[in-house]
């Protein structure tokens, strides 16, 4: 019983329904339970188009017109007609509705704090706590085009940076390497790229624009919660598209020997090994691949 997957995974459902207080009849001890809870979080995140939030939270039509009848009726939110679509709805927070929102923020940060300190290694809860999160989630991973210098680009730089220095002989420094100024991943003349799951980043890649006939893929990675399920192939078709609809046919990128799943990832995918092409001090491998 101890290895039946069946009763592992039954097991999981029924301690995070009970921690979550999916049953609970005052989710959080406002007076109403997780449901409309779930949209009024939904809609202080920044959805308001009704078919969006229905989609994101798998509810059918009926109990989502259920839910949203109750949250006008507390005079938590406004329901109006598109401004571009007269046929769908939007939704949109009261005064009492932001409160609302307000307070549920501050009460579930409350208990995502409580859940985490029972650990005596809380990374180790996290970690598999990603894992599940993106692993259901797969299927609803966007891809969103913004400056590598953002916050959420940062942050997953910092990390693919980090990741680099623990895995490569020399360790890495991106002072040391041909790091790309940003302008080069800036549409038109690149991008950047981060995969997002619920909001929260779990993947990157760049492209940087060059005046040599060709542009770069830069920086392309995975968090490790994210893993041998596709991501990464999903990463290169999106930052192949971008790259044609900039009008850039042909793509270069380089790597290290101490990353052979990369190696064999970019072999598996038609690029072809090529000479040197820049000086960076990091990169004993080069590919080329034309679109």
């Amino acid at each position: 019983m101890l290895s039946d997957p069946i009763a592992r995974t039954r097991r999981f459902h029924r301690a995070v329904t009970t921690e979550a207080g999916v049953l609970d009849s005052s989710f959080l001890g406002r007076d109403r339970p997780l449901g409309p809870a779930r949209v009024l979080n939904a809609i202080g995140h920044g959805m308001h188009d009704i078919g969006e939030i229905r989609a994101y939270l798998r509810l059918d039509s009926g109990l989502m017109s259920r839910l949203l009848r109750g949250l006008e009726d507390e005079g938590l939110i406004e329901l109006t007609a598109s401004s571009t679509d007269g046929r769908r709805r939007e939704a949109q927070l009261t005064n009492s509705g932001r409160a609302e929102f307000a307070e549920y923020e501050r009460l579930s940060d409350q208990q995502a704090e409580q859940i985490v300190a029972r650990h005596p290694r809380p990374e180790i809860l996290l970690n598999a706590m990603d894992i599940v999160a993106t692993a259901l989630g797969m299927e609803r991973v966007r891809f969103e085009e913004l400056s590598p210098e953002e916050p959420r680009a940062r942050a997953c730089l910092q990390v693919y940076y980090e990741e680099l220095a623990q895995r490569l002989r020399t360790g890495f420094d991106v002072t040391r390497s041909a790091d790309p100024e940003a302008t080069d991943m800036i549409p038109p003349r690149g991008s950047f790229l981060i995969a997002l799951s619920d909001g929260l980043p779990i993947g990157c890649v760049g492209l940087k624009g060059t005046d040599k006939g060709y542009a770069e893929i830069k920086r392309l990675w995975v968090s490790q919660s994210a893993r041998g399920m596709g991501l990464a192939g999903q990463l290169m078709d999106t930052v192949e598209d971008r790259a044609r609809s900039l009008g850039i046919d042909l793509l270069r990128l380089d790597t290290n020997s101490a990353l052979p799943e990369a190696i064999a990832f970019y072999r598996k995918r038609g690029w072809t090994e090529i000479d040197r092409f820049n000086e960076d001090p990091y990169p004993d491998f080069f590919f080329e691949k034309r679109l």
